[in-house]
């Protein structure tokens, strides 16, 4: 019977939990604490400390099948995918590992076991590769199993070695490969395992032992604790178990596929180029998908730029299968039935997920036609100046601020008879992505001095905080400049200690603030944080005296600061409930930030929130705030806090006890934060503001308490001058305003009738002032009235019957210009064509049509040489 893709997954995780293996249940795909990595990109990363020794591993050995998403690098170039049968972005690998307990004998061993005796692969078609001076690896094959010595092979450093980086764990690797029996691709006469790059040989799983440390005089010394880290790719291995050439014939996406097909109304294996753009939809909806499951949102920056890139690239072949409107978030639904066996987060989130990839795409079309028009713009001025090429440029400002896909650029231009200079666009591309890389901040943990790693092994911290804000411990490190030292007394230093009462910044709520002092020492705590679990790092500034390692000091968190921070942080858990009761249960945070001035909120919601509705909001709170419920903090099993309905968000990672805050049944969320014991210490919340900032996040800010009354005393007060300056009661002021305000617009437009009947009569005196060029008529005029510009414009090309006209403003500090010209000059002198070098003279950009073409800049001294250059550009026409 053949095995479907999630029974394989299944049997490979009960089969290595019947040998003693621990089940870990895939991390997000957001790693934690590694600023290094985007998103998780192997079965490793999550175990990434276990095996270099930062944590320890609360088990010997264990086994997963780990999301991960790669999306960039050598074997993973996102264009190809859909093009080739087994590229995809995102992919769940099946792993074991082994943290110093079992290492090379029992790693082939249970491979060997599950691969021939549990799934049934036929032996002959196993091929064996390692590493060229691992003879012991190809011993243990030889002995341990029945594949023939002439199926081990060996290969270099390149093929089966691995390393974490320049520096760490590394050592050979072992990989198992699947004979498809395939004609050579490359049609090499001499094609054998080992020497042909042809798909004819698979790779099914990589054995990697862990064995040596590799040092930065790339000497390697042996580990005292050899490890196993394999990874193998369920998406290729269902393929070969069902016998299927193509990952995408297999039953993980099959079903996918089917969908598709019904959406788009056409059929797969029909046309070549519509197979391609369905199995891009395919393998894209996946990583969409689970990408937003675990807190990714489209953005234009970082991680949500990446989801963004995918998204937009699966719309475009979309649009090539002939869509034009939103499609791609109706295949959310089939994705998520065959997937929540496996992941049933995906059945809780399918709401929210849908509606941010509808938002996303709504978003795309309508950029896509914004794109369209400055293309077809450009095309048209590239061939008015009788240029064969489209700049890069201009492909790269339609690719980085439309979105627009670089192949539908080149594509359009070639329908024109253009090329595209990719030169350029490559130069532009770099260009971003140094911009990219220079701001790009890490996954969101502060940045970790390289001695924190040493010391955290040594060393943890007992916060204490929860309970008092008053403590005495002993100095159990200073740090001055980036370097252990033992004695601090002027500047700013850091330092740790056994015990702490001080909060460290994490979860978005900002540090304590305080002082530390001793009998001849004091020092202002200026920030705190916590770079490894476990163990935190206070930041302070010397006042006076001498703190020495070793010294013990009292810790004193200021109360004053402490109070506001968790006013705001309780208030936030009672506003994220508000929100899902009122607005739904589609309300999801993607984000928070809690000081001792305000609260920031940022959650999934696709839709600005009418202002009766934010009324309702905080209404909501403030009664749950005057109700006075007393708040509960437990502690106890991830799982079993899950069960009673607490709230764990998107991106966090949690271990297997949590902190459980509960406000009575309105709100139960896992939280790391410090909260108030009452609700009523809140004293009252207001909301400060709503906006959006992404597709389908919104953002609240509040504030809560003294600050909260603060603000309406003072919109109190405002009200009050207002209705003393308009002569009116409060209550009536909306209308008083309203009726103020539609007096104005309608003396403005009576105003601008009289300008433009004057304008009108003053034309004729314009006319006086024209001379000519090559015998046209040509006309310039400058005015302050930047409004009135195109309209004047407009009055001239009628008045003077045949010419040209120029009109310049340098209102609002800058400089504006508009080319006019009549229509029986427009061949021979088009108006965007002549306004191009006139807007190099202000610093500007613009464009516009034959008839009439307008640009704006910043060099408002360029207006002074219009006429010289007119007289220029009109010259180079003729």
């Amino acid at each position: 019977m053949t095995l479907s893709g999630n029974e394989i997954r299944q049997k490979f995780l009960s089969y290595y939990a019947s040998k003693g293996h621990e089940i870990v249940k895939s991390s997000n795909l957001v790693p934690q604490n590694d600023p290094t990595l985007y998103f998780v990109n192997a079965g490793m990363v999550p175990f990434k400390n276990f095996f270099t020794g930062a944590e320890t591993a609360p088990y010997k050995t264990a086994t997963s099948s780990q999301k991960c998403m790669r999306v960039s690098g050598k074997h993973n170039d996102l264009e190809n995918v859909g093009r080739t049968a087994r590229h995809h972005t995102f992919f769940e690998m099946l792993g074991n590992f082994s943290f110093g307990n079992y290492f090379k004998t029992d790693a082939i061993k249970l491979a060997w076991d599950f691969l021939t005796k549990e799934l049934k692969l036929p032996i002959d078609k196993l091929w064996i590769s390692i590493f060229e001076e691992d003879d012991e690896a190809g011993k243990i094959w030889s002995e341990t199993t029945d594949i023939p010595a002439e199926r081990i092979v060996k290969m270099g450093e390149k093929d089966n070695y691995w390393s974490m980086g320049e520096t760490g764990p590394c050592g050979p690797c072992s990989e198992i490969y699947y004979d498809q029996e395939i004609p050579c691709s490359l049609n090499n006469p001499k094609c054998a395992f080992g020497t042909c790059e042809c798909d004819r040989y698979i790779e099914i799983w990589n054995l990697v032992f862990m064995q040596f440390e590799r040092h930065a005089d790339k000497s390697q010394t042996p580990l005292p604790k050899p490890s196993i880290d394999t990874g193998m790719g369920l998406e290729r291995l269902t393929s070969i178990l069902q016998g299927k050439k193509s990952n995408y014939d297999s039953d993980l996406f099959t079903p996918i596929l089917k969908d598709i097909q019904k959406v788009i109304q056409k059929k797969y294996g029909a046309n070549a180029e519509d197979d391609t753009s369905m199995r891009v939809l395919a393998d894209h909806i996946r990583s969409t998908v689970f990408l937003i499951n675990d807190g990714v949102l489209p953005s234009n920056e970082g991680r949500g730029y990446v989801l963004r890139r995918i998204m937009r690239r699966a719309i475009r072949h979309g649009k090539l299968l002939g869509q034009s409107k939103a499609f791609f978030y109706r295949l959310v639904k089939g994705l998520v039935s065959e997937m929540d066996q496996a992941y049933p987060e995906l059945k809780t989130n399918q709401i929210t997920i849908e509606k941010v990839i509808l938002a996303e795409e709504e978003r795309f079309f309508d950029t896509l036609d914004k794109g369209l028009k400055l293309l077809s713009t450009e095309i048209d001025n590239h061939k008015n100046n009788k240029l064969d090429t489209l700049s890069g440029e201009v492909a790269f400002k339609l690719y980085d601020t439309f979105g627009f896909p670089l192949d539908l650029t080149e594509l359009i231009a070639a329908e024109n008879n253009l090329k595209l200079n990719q030169a350029d666009f490559d130069v532009c591309m770099n260009q971003q992505k140094e911009r990219a890389r220079a701001g790009w901040k890490g996954s969101g943990e502060a940045k970790t001095n390289v001695i924190y790693f040493d010391l955290a092994e040594k060393h943890h911290t007992n916060f204490t905080g929860y309970t008092e804000l008053n403590t005495t411990s002993k100095v159990l490190g200073l740090i001055q400049n980036g370097v252990i030292t033992t004695e601090v007394n002027e500047n700013e230093f850091e330092f740790f200690t056994e015990t702490t009462p001080f909060y460290a910044e994490s979860g978005g709520q900002v540090s304590d603030k305080g002082i530390i002092k001793s009998k001849n020492f004091e020092a202002i705590i200026t920030d705190v944080q916590k770079p490894k679990a476990n163990f935190i790092i206070h930041h302070a500034k010397v006042k006076k005296g001498t703190l020495k390692t070793g010294d013990t000091i009292q810790l004193q968190v200021n109360p004053v600061s402490r109070q506001p921070i968790q006013c705001n942080h309780t208030a936030t858990h009672i506003m994220h409930a508000a929100l899902r009761k009122i607005l739904g249960s589609h309300v999801r945070q993607a984000g928070s930030y809690v000081d001792d001035k305000i609260l920031r909120f940022d959650f999934s919601h696709f839709e600005a929130i009418p202002k009766e509705t934010l009324a309702e909001i905080e209404t909501a709170v403030n009664k749950i705030v005057l109700a006075n419920i007393s708040i509960q903090k437990n502690e106890m099993d991830y799982d079993k806090a899950i069960e009673k309905g607490a709230l764990a968000f998107f991106g966090d990672k949690y271990t297997d006890k949590v902190r459980v805050i509960s406000i009575g049944d309105y709100s139960t969320e896992l939280c790391g934060g410090t909260h108030l014991n009452s609700t009523s210490e809140i004293g009252f919340f207001k909301i400060l503001s709503e906006s959006s900032i992404a597709a389908g996040v919104r953002r609240i800010e509040a504030i809560t308490g003294p600050e909260a009354i603060k603000h309406s005393q003072l919109q109190s007060s405002i009200v009050q001058k207002l209705t003393q300056q308009l002569k009116t009661q409060s209550n009536e002021l909306p209308d008083k305003i309203e009726s103020l305000t539609n007096k104005i617009k309608t003396l403005e437009k009576e105003v601008s009738k009289y300008k433009t009947q004057l304008m009108q009569m003053g034309s004729a005196d314009l006319l006086k002032d024209s001379f000519e060029i090559n015998g046209i008529k040509m006309v310039i005029h400058h005015t302050e009235d930047a409004k009135s510009v195109r309209e004047l414009a407009k009055t001239l090309q009628d008045k003077i019957k045949s010419g040209v006209a120029i009109i310049t403003s340098n209102a609002n500090n800058k400089a504006l210009v508009v080319v006019t010209v009549t229509k029986d000059l427009t061949k021979q002198y088009p108006a965007n064509i002549i306004l191009q070098p006139l807007a190099e003279m202000i610093n500007g950009r613009g464009g516009g049509k034959a008839d009439m073409a307008q640009a704006g800049g910043t060099e408002i001294a360029g207006l002074k040489g219009i006429k010289d250059k007119l007289v220029e550009v009109m010259n180079q026409q003729k």
